[in-house]
């Protein structure tokens, strides 16, 4: 086919008489965000589809709902009915045409069944996209009622003529059977995967399991189908780039969408086993611990809190049923979500910055929750239906919230708590009726029936001691976000709770998953007594915060703070560090649409410097992202286990356009006032050690670097330990950083989130003490250092044995730096090494701890 030269512009006759609507505000991303293309929306009111253009009839999808006609100038156009309408199978559709056909303007194309479409798709809307956009300068649709074959619907104008031989594009491609190898099944973690894998395709792709199906773009919708292990599911795409999608998404989910999982035989029929249903006897059979006073659930957040009861209930929002014009309620809908995901994005950002990345990280899920295309589908068809915006949206939210409470996996049911949430969030700006905030008082202990992790991460710390709900558990949101605030929490707790009168004076132990009342004053008094010594002591730490850390017989250990950015090495200091032993540098790389330049690095990290008082260290660990983390704009393929995969260092050495220039950026920022220092984090090998420097020595000689800034490894990796001799003598290695959280887990072989394994994830153990005391030999022996920036430097319990094995420097968050200084103050170096020699002969966790009793005053 020759290419014309003449033609300049190509007018696209409308398809369907109806209402011409902009695709920007489809309720489809794919569309909406034009990775389809550039084009327009109509709103039938006819039914029979007609050609925009004279063409040939590229392709005709099997289902018969979408066809899209290749022009003499090579413009492909695909026309869309309705949203979602591929589900029907071709039920109500009839096609005029086959593929290979010649039509004209205004030829039938699809006679479809309008009422049945209606009601059995989400959606009339009926789309119109160019689908090789690179073909076009620009596309102006028209506004208003249009008829079709007679009016122009949009003008396009043409970007350059067609080479010969254009490829058809808008196939449909199938993969074949797949069989799920996660062992929970597509929990939230596999299903974001998937999700944001099949977001970076321009094609339709949707999973099917048997008679159901869901779009791979919407983690509600793939997670509604309660997909398990062993479940047997295929994938089909339709687009530009069907085959590389399916080829991808087959092999992402073949390997476990980032889990370790085992294999999975087309003839494994066994099943993961179901968790099993916890069956709460009724109420009438009395109190469940056998005393009226003691009330019992689970743990969600450690800690005891001391208080009077306040009932929290939220009001019904009123809304009405019927609405407005359903364009006018659409854009309200679209209007109110946009307004949410800015408030959610401004708290995203807010605790990034407070280097809360794990609340940060729910928060940004919500985000994502309000662009899932099948739960604003289902809230645009109620609304096409003549519902009002607020009542089609509550209906959509409840609905999901409501598949995902019945599933089984605990996991997956308790985020019908998050859909609830984001869902009112949404509902109070359509409907401006706020749920109104307790006046709460000094002491609160807050019980309700739930709470959201919205409730739960504004509340106020000062008052709120403790809460108690009667649904969700340890794995929910709410209980992480309480975890992190420190705020002691029981979930599932006897709904008895419910009717203890506000004012009542109760006593709730997170830790024991319990909540007493009736108490004597004379027992209130005693608890109330110990947490005020507890207090005491505390102020009295915070008197010394800038006194050094000196044992008692005058050896001397740097305590100094993990930050995440310019605000948390501010704050460090007015709580006594003595330096910054950790930088975690990523903070400079998230939130943003592309990599920061050298330059914006450099200056922050200058600007944390500046924080510091001068001469003071500040360790700046090098970008530590992999498959478990990845950037937006340094995709990283999904791999069968992230944690063993291409990650921390890893990624610089693949990618060392990347490392080069953070290093310059690092090197830039040397002179701005504190002792700068870098290490690489994840080293493995003694080539990996090797790649890293060689990459830190090329760039300081281009850029003539002069200052001497101190290189090293973080020691997070077992082969680091046992080689720790080798290591400390290769050249300009000049100390260790011990991440004791990922070296427990690789030595242990446990993920430290892992539900049952948790809790045995203990630093203490003495077979990390015994890394960590040979590495400290190792580096002593040439004249080097070895601090530890993982957790266990902020536990009291491990500070005398830490600097027994010979732990130079100590970095600690930094609310824990006074009590931590208060610790090493407390000991001798000599009791810390009698105590550090007794902990490596121990035999568990237990043990260890035992050796250092703390007063619990």
């Amino acid at each position: 086919m020759e290419a014309s030269t003449t033609v300049s512009t190509i007018e696209l006759i409308a398809p369907l008489t109806g209402v011409m609507v902009p695709i920007e505000i489809i309720p489809d991303p794919v569309f909406a965000k034009k990775m389809v293309g550039e084009g327009f929306s109509i709103d039938p009111l006819s039914n029979v589809l007609v050609a925009p253009i004279a063409g040939e009839v590229a392709d005709l999808q099997p289902s018969h709902h979408a066809i899209t006609i290749r022009s003499a100038d090579g413009i492909e156009v695909l026309l869309h009915i309705g949203l979602d309408t591929v589900r029907m199978e071709g039920e109500g559709f009839s096609p005029k045409v086959k593929e290979g056909d010649h039509v004209e303007v205004g030829d039938p194309l699809i006679e479809f069944d309008l009422d049945l479409v209606a009601s059995k798709a989400k959606s009339l809307l009926t789309q119109v996209v160019i689908a090789n956009s690179e073909r076009i300068e620009s596309l102006t649709p028209v506004t208003g009622v249009v008829t079709a074959g007679q009016d122009v619907a949009a003008t396009a104008e043409l970007a350059a003529p067609v080479e010969e031989g254009a490829v058809a594009t808008g196939r449909t491609v199938t993969s074949d059977a797949l069989l799920i190898p996660n062992p929970t099944g597509l929990h939230a973690r596999p299903t974001a995967t998937l999700v944001n894998l099949a977001k970076s395709f321009g094609s339709d792709i949707r999973l099917r399991k048997g008679e159901e199906s869901a779009n791979a773009k919407s983690m509600v919708g793939i997670m509604g189908l309660a997909v398990a292990r062993g479940d047997k599911v295929t994938v089909s795409a339709t687009g530009p780039d069907a085959q590389e999608a399916i080829a991808q998404i087959t092999e992402a989910i073949q390997t476990g969408l980032g889990e370790d999982c085992p294999a999975v035989g087309t003839a494994d029929t066994e099943a993961v086993p179901a968790v099993e249903e916890v069956v709460v006897e009724e109420e009438s059979t009395g109190p469940r611990s056998g005393d009226p006073n003691l009330l019992l659930g689970v743990s969600a957040s450690p800690g005891l809190g001391v208080g009077t009861v306040l009932q929290l209930r939220h009001d019904d929002i009123q809304v009405e049923e019927f609405g407005e014009d359903h364009h006018k309620e659409r854009r309200k809908l679209n209007a109110a979500i946009d307004r949410s995901i800015l408030d959610l994005s401004a708290l995203q950002q807010r605790l990034e910055k407070e280097d809360d990345a794990e609340k940060a990280g729910i928060f940004g899920a919500h985000a994502e929750l309000l662009s899932d295309p099948d739960l604003l589908d289902l809230a645009v068809s109620a609304i096409d239906k003549g519902k009002s915006a607020a009542y089609a949206w509550r209906g959509a939210f409840n609905n999901y919230a409501d598949r995902l409470a019945g599933l089984k996996n605990e996991v997956l049911a308790g985020r019908a708590n998050d859909v609830r949430d984001v869902g009112q969030r949404v509902l109070e700006e359509l409907t401006g009726q706020r749920s109104e905030k307790p006046e709460l008082a000094e002491g609160t202990i807050l019980i309700a029936e739930d709470l959201t992790p919205s409730d739960t991460a504004q509340l106020d710390r000062s008052k709120v001691v403790g809460f108690a709900t009667t649904n969700g558990g340890a794995s929910s949101h709410v209980a992480i976000i309480a975890r992190s605030m420190d705020i002691p929490a029981v979930a599932g707790i006897e709904g008895r709770a419910l009717d203890i009168p506000d004012g009542s004076r109760v006593v709730l132990d997170g830790s024991k998953g319990s909540l007493q009342t009736n108490l004597s004053d004379y027992e209130i008094q005693g608890i109330v007594e110990r947490q005020q010594r507890i207090a005491a002591r505390k102020a009295a730490e915070d008197e010394r915060k800038d006194e050094p850390a000196v044992t008692t017989d005058g050896h001397r250990v740097a305590v100094v703070a993990n930050i995440g950015g310019v605000e948390d090495a501010q704050e460090a200091m007015t709580k006594g560090a003595e330096g910054v032993g950790l930088l975690r540098s990523e903070f400079v790389f998230l939130g943003r649409t592309k990599a920061p330049t050298e330059e914006e690095q450099a200056e922050v990290y200058a600007d944390c410097s500046r924080a510091l008082q001068p001469g003071q260290p500040l360790v700046i660990r090098t970008l530590d992202v992999g498959g478990d983390k990845p950037l937006p704009y340094l995709p990283i393929p999904a791999e069968e286990n992230p944690f063993l995969g291409i990650r921390g260092v890893r990624v610089g050495i693949e990618r060392p356009e990347v490392l080069r220039a953070q290093c310059r950026a690092i090197m830039k920022a040397a002179d701005a006032g504190a002792e700068l220092n870098v290490m690489f984090p994840m080293i493995a090998t003694i080539e990996d050690w090797r790649a890293a420097k060689k990459i830190w020595d090329v760039e300081a000689d281009r850029l003539g670097l002069t200052t001497k800034v101190p290189v090293g490894i973080m020691m997070e990796v077992p082969s680091v330990a046992v080689m720790a001799r080798q290591f400390a003598a290769e050249e300009g290695c000049d100390f260790f950083s011990v991440g004791t959280n990922d070296l427990t887990s690789y030595t242990l072989a446990m993920d430290r989130g892992h539900p049952k394994l948790a809790a045995q994830v203990d630093p203490c153990n003495p077979a990390i003490l015994a890394l960590i005391g040979g590495a400290c030999d190792a580096l002593h022996e040439r004249g080097k250092w070895l601090g530890i920036c993982g957790g266990v430097a902020s536990d009291p319990q491990a500070v005398p044995i830490l600097v027994g094995l010979g732990v130079d420097e100590l970095s600690c968050s930094i609310p824990a730096i006074p009590s931590i200084k208060a610790q090493v103050r407390a000991y001798s170096l000599e009791q810390c090494k009698e105590l550090a020699a007794q902990a490596v002969l121990c035999s568990t966790p237990a043990e260890v701890r035992a050796l250092v009793p703390m007063d619990e005053a």
